[in-house]
């Protein structure tokens, strides 16, 4: 049932362990000119750290923090230590950079081997890394976790959706990493070959960098016939593999005996009570090369308090709601994207794609959303369309208290992407 000793450990032994490590963390952060200094302005004495608690009175570190140290002002150790980088997703202004050494690789693979062992994965398994590799962590920390776990792995990288399937049937792969959205669009690639992704020996998907709602993992687990496991991951706290579900799918456990999560209430930064939602704010325990302190992530989420009846005693998170940074708000609403989807996801009429789109009319501001219909569902019965149009709008007001101007369009007429989905266009700046 468990890949190592670490999962069975105790709230009490986790959080001795998360003590001691956070300790030496902030010992060897402080060795670094950005922590040295951060430290120095907060009067801080990183030994007078004496309990968990006292992480409270750590100061935060931001996005901004890291790219006003880039290049290398975060480090730790001496660069000739360090054996590779990894740099944000981001594609405009000065990018997050992170650094690792051999020890610090070594032991995030041992955590994503974790991740996977836990939802099924063995060495005798064949799996297809669909994502990116390079730069972007989501890529090589998969693959290194799934060649630790002993599997068989294809990295196939993202895109070139025809030379995916060939691999998935020629090499009979039981496991894939996968872009949800991406997942989704593949199955309108299958229908064009008139392949049924259900006659495949897909068993296990680890679904994860964007966030998708529950209707949309139904939806998915029903196209495939495979289980689709949550993942969360960020490249200031390694990448992939620092929080996952187990099969029961009820929250993401995070592996406390490498990282020390809390949430905060975006606004002040306080901490807020258990189970409500907040940002998720994370320290790690681990890393040598590059420690971070109290990262500030911008993902919103919650602690569940209940038991996991897998047994593991790693706190969970829900799943992701969205970004702080993410939030729209329409006619004094706040929205997530991921509310939207939630609704439209759970509607059979619905395809699998959709977008929405933000105006701005005179003063005020107006929230429209193209949805795309399954063929069977777009006929010229005008009477019908219109019904199924007032029927989206009205779940959707009821969702998100804003009442928003549907648009029922057919099938594969929205753009698709083969990476993350565009799923939001904001036109309210340039007032069209």
């Amino acid at each position: 049932m468990y890949y190592d000793e670490a999962e069975k450990l105790s709230r009490l032994e986790i959080e001795r362990l998360q003590l001691m490590r956070l300790q030496r963390t902030l010992r060897q952060a402080a060795k670094s000119p950005f922590y040295k200094e951060r430290f120095k302005e907060c009067g801080l004495d990183v030994d007078a750290v004496k309990s968990l608690d006292d992480v409270k009175s750590l100061p935060f570190t931001t996005k901004q923090d890291l790219r006003d140290s880039y290049p290398d002002k975060v480090l730790a150790m001496p660069q000739s230590e360090m054996v590779r980088m990894h740099v944000s997703s981001g594609t405009t202004g000065t990018p997050t950079v992170i650094y690792h050494t051999q020890k610090d690789l070594d032991w995030w693979a041992s955590l994503m081997a974790r991740c996977m062992h836990m939802v099924g994965l063995r060495r005798t398994d064949v799996f297809q890394n669909m994502s990116g590799y390079g730069l972007f962590t989501g890529g090589l920390g998969i693959h290194c976790g799934a060649e630790k776990l002993g599997c068989l792995t294809i990295p196939a990288g993202a895109g070139n959706s025809h030379r995916q399937i060939k691999l998935l049937m020629d090499f009979k792969v039981t496991g894939i990493h996968i872009i949800p959205s991406y997942a989704l669009y593949l199955t309108t690639i299958f229908a064009e070959l008139g392949i049924d992704p259900r006659t495949l020996p897909l068993r296990i998907a680890l679904v994860g960098a964007e966030p998708y709602s529950e209707e949309s993992r139904r939806r998915l687990e029903a196209l495939y016939d495979m289980k689709c496991y949550n993942s969360y991951g960020l490249s200031e706290m390694n990448g992939p593999g620092v929080a996952f579900e187990c099969t029961e799918q009820h929250g993401m456990h995070v592996w406390e005996d490498a990282y020390l999560p809390e949430i905060v209430d975006p606004a002040t930064g306080e901490p807020v009570p258990d189970g409500e939602y907040g940002e998720l704010v994370m320290t790690s325990l681990g890393r040598e090369g590059m420690p971070i302190i109290r990262y500030r992530t911008r993902d919103i989420t919650r602690f569940l308090t209940e038991p996991c009846p897998c047994g593991r005693e790693h706190r969970r998170i829900d799943r992701l709601q969205g970004r702080c940074d993410d939030m729209m708000i329409v006619k004094g609403c706040n929205i997530f994207p991921m509310q939207i989807e939630r609704i439209l996801m759970s509607m059979p009429e619905v395809g699998e794609n959709y977008l929405i789109i933000l105006e701005r009319d005179g003063f005020i501001d107006n929230i429209r959303v193209k949805v795309e219909i399954r063929d069977e569902f777009f006929v010229e019965d005008m009477r019908q369309l219109g019904s199924l149009q007032k029927r989206i709008a009205s779940r959707l007001r009821d969702e998100i208290l804003v009442t928003p101007r549907v648009e029922l369009v057919e099938r594969n007429s929205l753009p698709k992407s083969e990476g993350k989905a565009k799923r939001v266009v904001d036109n309210r700046e340039r007032g069209a």
